[in-house]
């Protein structure tokens, strides 16, 4: 779900390759998640193997990280660990989308309906444990540094920006801003030309920077009370928030009074099933660890392709032009860091 700031702060459009060298913490369960909802037959299958394993997770990582590392980009993936228990109901209000949504597949499919059919499969999506270790185990192939964050992968990765151990927290959610990521990157893994849902009209979606100090100058709030807005809007760990109340609504609230403890008496019916204070000390003091290391190896290329072509049965052509590709994003990468310290 994720807090819906979409209207609210400051963006600012960039490109990938613009962002050369720089080191982009992505969060993993979020980017995995697109790939799998994305990557899908016209009918809404996802991509398989011939034993049925589903592999569009593989691909989307696979082909989508080789590009950001030909662009020169330097990837860490970060994995949730155990959620908060306060987002439970959050998790159990998306089984309950997924249900409906293969209820409604099923009846497209019946009647024939490809278009439907491939709406309600995206919102079917579910991650499963192989598929985490799959996304794990191609990451090690490919050199690439992943963490195991104990608690919600984008508060680790938003405290690995503020820590200096990445320019970029990347995530399509803005909680990463609650977690205080100084710096938020979103569209990297789903950049690009996109068929809108239920329409036959394509947009381009590009990369943009969410900058915090640049969103709490525009919207005129602390760091603290714009948590405060985030949860008076909803949460993953209050979903509901106070129903009827927008973004800019609850912006008005908290700017007028301060805190939300000050601005609920004067929101007509305003609710609140779980005290305040407790959410907002899972954004204010996360648990997040500094034990982790991000170092970049040379591919296991033969690895990859055995892993891939062998096991999962890509086309080895296009991994082996994949391959070359983030070879030569590699040594243009070592190339400009070699100069950089020439003049430094």
């Amino acid at each position: 779900m994720g807090v819906n700031f979409k209207d609210l702060i400051p963006k600012t459009p960039t490109k990938l390759e613009d962002l050369s060298g720089k080191i982009i913490a992505i969060d993993a369960y979020n980017a995995i998640y697109q790939f799998l909802s994305i990557i899908r037959q016209p009918d809404g299958t996802p991509l398989k193997n011939s034993t049925g394993s589903i592999t569009s997770h593989l691909s989307g990582l696979f082909y989508r990280t080789s590009n950001l590392i030909e662009m020169g980009l330097k990837p860490i993936y970060v994995f949730d660990g155990e959620s908060p228990a306060l987002k439970a109901t959050e998790i159990e209000r998306r089984k309950q989308v997924k249900a409906q949504a293969v209820a409604a597949y099923e009846k497209a499919a019946a009647s024939g309906d490809i278009t439907k059919m491939r709406m309600y499969a995206q919102a079917t999506t579910t991650m499963k444990d192989y598929m985490l270790d799959d996304s794990m185990k191609l990451l090690e192939l490919m050199g690439l540094p992943w963490v195991q964050a104990p608690g919600e992968g984008e508060a680790q990765a938003a405290h690995m920006t503020k820590q200096g151990n990445a320019d970029y927290c990347a995530s399509q959610d803005y909680d990463s801003l609650l977690f205080g990521a100084p710096k938020l990157l979103r569209n990297v893994t789903i950049s690009g030309r996109r068929k809108l849902p239920s329409k036959n009209i394509y947009v381009d979606i590009v990369p943009e920077v969410v900058e915090l100090s640049k969103t709490l100058n525009f919207c005129k709030l602390s760091y603290e009370q714009l948590v405060d807005v985030g949860i008076l809007i909803g949460t993953d760990f209050n979903p509901d928030g106070i129903k009827g109340l927008g973004p800019k609504t609850a912006l008005k609230l908290i700017k007028e009074h301060g805190t939300l403890e000050a601005a609920l008496p004067h929101v007509k019916n305003a609710t609140f099933p779980v005290e305040p204070t407790i959410i907002r000390d899972i954004f204010l003091h996360p648990k997040v660890s500094d034990n982790y290391k991000a170092e970049w190896k040379t591919p296991n290329q033969q690895g990859i392709i055995d892993f891939l072509c062998g096991e999962k049965e890509f086309s080895e052509e296009r991994i082996q032009k994949a391959l070359e590709r983030m070879d030569v994003g590699s040594k243009k990468q070592k190339s400009k860091t070699s100069l950089e310290k020439w003049f430094s």
